[in-house]
């Protein structure tokens, strides 16, 4: 794919990274506490919220131009429907409990009502699920195409910018770096949309150019491959991002009214990145394009100077508002909920925090440099990591469920170490973009009904319990 960039559009780009370090390095900590760092003091406003948190769960674009790409109207059925699904539930039945929980992390209510054992693990799995290597691979490829340098330099390069803008301000600086990116984003694909219709024909020009299967909802997708992302979609009642920005909402009411208003702009942005999608696939029916290249593919050939720079300042901004972001959360879990916590430390200082950062930025490029592929990276974090965290996260917020900690632990690890031995599986006799299935089973299914068994068994010995503590 060759470059066509002028230097107008080297100017917009540029000026986005110049915008985001000033940001970044002018915030700091208000009150210099862990508890400023960490949920930005609890001051989170409804519109702060609502811009924090679209822009940071919805950093995949070249994934989910790769996902139109492949699978055209029915791609918006693994990577947009399933998370609908899970944000009405986290909206109406978790995001209160959240907030009311006045506590800073995903592991503080694990300890608190399951013990240290299992929240160091809880930790563990956070950390991991929390990776932003899928996004600093995109963006390692969006720098290796702007600039011209190697992928591993780009990513490096990446990093660097992330840490910078972070390690003053923490969340503060994150959610208002967030909110510059969230308009941002919107911009550049609201740019391209006018430039397909007028250039290349309205809806008639997909129906004549597309294959058929593109054009409805279920396409080719087999059931068991659909129903492997429907609960990867689960992934929403245990991301950290979601749970830190429920703490750091200023008022008990913002989390619902909040995600509930981010889900509208969510539908919003897929509508106009699948149909951006669906354009790139039609235009290049014939051509030999890569589907992760899909969406600026489409733009050097449609898009004039400047326009074309506003755009990629849209995909980069998608982008990075979740890299920077996950690299904080991760960083966060680091820090004060597996090494403070390891050290029986009440509080994690700036330090652990800090230096998570650095341990974060470097596993993610280890990941990225490993598995280079966006939706390798969240099929295998998803299929591993969600069935194990589940069931403990659900049960923690809500009393009834609770039951002993020995059968929650024995539930994670079993879910943990069926789906990672059935991935291993998988890859060593298939390979990483198409594993062999174990029974013809995906190693989700195993994983996720071992640990359900081991709750259910343990929920059939709960005896009537008064206290939170009573069950570690």
């Amino acid at each position: 794919m060759k470059n066509y960039f002028t230097t107008n559009d080297y100017l917009i780009v540029i000026g986005y990274f110049v915008i985001m370090t000033i940001i970044g390095l002018r915030t700091k900590s208000a009150e210099g506490s862990v508890k400023d760092y960490i949920i930005a003091g609890r001051t989170l406003t409804l519109p702060a919220f609502v811009a924090t948190l679209v822009s940071t769960f919805y950093g995949g674009i070249l994934g989910i131009g790769e996902f139109t790409f492949n699978f055209g109207i029915s791609g918006w059925l693994l990577y947009a429907f399933p998370f609908y699904f899970f944000i009405l539930i986290f909206a109406f039945f978790l995001s209160g409990k959240i907030r009311k929980a006045h506590l800073y992390t995903i592991p503080d209510k694990l300890d608190l009502v399951y013990g240290k054992k299992v929240s160091i693990f809880g930790g563990i799995l956070v950390f991991l699920l929390s990776t932003p290597a899928p996004y600093l691979f995109m963006m390692g490829i969006i720098m290796k195409y702007i600039f011209g340098v190697r992928l591993s330099v780009s990513m490096i390069i990446v990093l660097v910018f992330s840490v910078i803008i972070l390690i003053r301000g923490g969340l503060n600086a994150d959610v208002r770096v967030n909110i510059f990116e969230f308009i941002a984003m919107f911009v550049g694909f609201g740019i391209i949309l006018p430039f397909c219709f007028n250039t290349l024909g309205g809806f008639e020009y997909l129906e004549l150019r597309l294959p058929e299967n593109y054009l409805t909802l279920t396409g080719d997708l087999s059931l068991q491959y659909f129903m492997v992302w429907f609960f990867i979609g689960a992934w929403v009642l245990v991301d950290p991002a979601f749970h830190q920005r429920c703490y750091a909402a200023k008022s008990k009411k913002t989390p619902k009214r909040g995600i509930l208003i981010s889900l509208f702009f969510w539908i919003v942005f897929d509508f106009m990145t699948t149909t951006a999608g669906l354009y790139s696939k039609a235009y290049f029916i014939k051509g030999n394009v890569k589907p992760l290249y899909s969406f600026p593919s489409l733009a050097n050939e449609i898009l004039p100077p400047v326009a074309k720079g506003i755009f990629y300042l849209g995909i980069i901004a998608t982008i990075m508002s979740t890299l920077h972001s996950y690299i904080f959360v991760s960083s966060t879990t680091f820090g004060r909920d597996i090494v403070a916590r390891f050290r029986n430390e009440t509080e994690s200082s700036k330090l652990y925090n800090r230096t998570g950062l650095a341990v974060s930025a470097f596993f993610s490029f280890l990941i990225a440099y490993a598995i280079p592929s966006v939706i390798n990276i969240w099929y295998a974090v998803g299929t591993i990591i969600i069935p194990a965290l589940l069931i403990s996260i659900i049960s923690a917020y809500f009393e009834k469920l609770q039951i002993h900690s020995k059968y929650i632990f024995a539930s994670m690890t079993v879910s943990f170490l069926t789906s990672l031995i059935l991935l291993v599986f998988g890859i060593y006799f298939g390979s990483s973009e198409k594993p062999a299935l174990f029974l013809g089973l995906e190693p989700m299914y195993p994983g996720m009904v071992l640990g359900l068994g081991i709750y259910l068994y343990g929920y059939s010995r709960r005896k009537y319990l008064k206290t939170e503590s009573d069950y570690q």
